[in-house]
């Protein structure tokens, strides 16, 4: 019997799974994928937005060689982080249910069976991507991921977004000889672009050395060209790629088959209890940017460290109070 089952094991997940151990909590890690796995899928040359003190956790030093750091660097990080609290961690096993209550709650996964007085939710959103829904979007040319340039280098490559992804892919490939094209449902660019970029963006669309189309949407996806509808009418472009870097959003049907319930507002907010991060399911506890449903800019790693500290504060109290099942 664990106190607490932590399903997740990226940035605040490992900080659940260090504040159950300076409590001396049974606890386990179930993570579907590698450590940090939303981290290792990032793009292979990414640099984040926050500093490195800012991403620390655990009273762990994150040493990085520039001022901000890199992909390769954070998990590396991670990885010292996960060595040095020594955690219960169970990689490439997928949760699927979540049975019974509070005190007895029993999670199933794709190996296993176990036994916990409570569970917390950390499973970020970034496994989800949000669809065009457009005919031709499950040919393999398209991706909703973004790796790395050089595959596409002498491509026609079709971006389609406005924020940091979709920037970020279309100047890796033009600087690796694509021929990029921007595909922009607003008026404009995202105004939470990293201020290092936007110079660098603005001035290759200003240029022509990077097109782009504003207030336009992808109508349909074939193999060597797309469809887009644009203010001054229809239009089709040539094309061998399409990087959909369109956002992403929790895996609602997974909380809803959890019991989370999800609020009506227009990003779908799982509901908590914003002093202990306690869903509509007693016992069972949300973590880290799931908490913003649909507005997944709202949390990150920096903003989120003191949700672990709620959750076990509320655990460790009804432990105390005697709920051991």
């Amino acid at each position: 019997m664990y106190d607490v089952i932590i399903v997740g094991a990226g940035p605040i997940g490992f900080a659940c799974g260090i504040e159950a151990a300076r409590r001396k909590l049974n606890y386990l890690m179930i993570e579907k994928g590698c450590l940090v796995n939303s981290i290792f899928h990032f793009p292979t040359n990414m640099t984040f937005f926050s500093t490195s003190e800012r991403l620390e956790i655990g009273n762990v030093p994150f040493i990085s060689h520039g001022y901000k750091p890199t992909r390769r660097e954070a998990l590396e990080y991670y990885r010292r982080v996960k060595e040095f609290w020594r955690l219960n961690v169970h990689t490439y096993e997928r949760v699927e249910e979540v049975l019974g209550q509070q005190g007895r709650f029993e999670v199933v996964t794709d190996r296993a069976r176990y036994q916990t007085r409570f569970v917390v939710l950390a499973t970020g959103f970034y496994d989800q991507p949000n669809l065009l829904e457009v005919p031709g979007e499950e040919l393999p040319k398209v991706k909703h991921y973004f790796d790395e340039p050089h595959p596409y280098a002498g491509q026609k490559v079709a971006v389609i977004g406005a924020g940091n992804s979709a920037v970020d892919a279309a100047l890796e490939t033009y600087r690796r000889g694509a021929e990029v094209t921007m595909v922009i449902r607003s008026a404009g660019l995202k105004p939470t672009i990293k201020y290092w970029v936007r110079p660098d963006i603005e001035n290759r669309l200003r240029e022509g050395a990077i097109k782009a189309f504003f207030n336009s949407v992808v109508t349909e996806i074939r193999r060597d060209e797309i469809d887009i509808q644009t203010p001054e009418g229809p239009r089709t472009l040539p094309n061998d790629f399409v990087l959909a870097m369109t956002g992403y959003h929790p895996n609602y049907p997974f909380l809803e088959k959890l019991g989370v319930g999800i609020g009506r507002d227009e990003h779908r907010t799982p509901i908590y209890d914003v002093h202990t991060m306690e869903s509509t399911r007693q016992g069972l506890f949300l973590a880290g940017v799931l908490c913003g449903g649909l507005a997944t800019s709202r949390w990150n790693i920096e903003n989120t460290t003191d949700h672990p500290v709620k959750i076990m504060n509320a655990i460790q109290a009804r432990l105390e109070a005697g709920l051991h099942g």
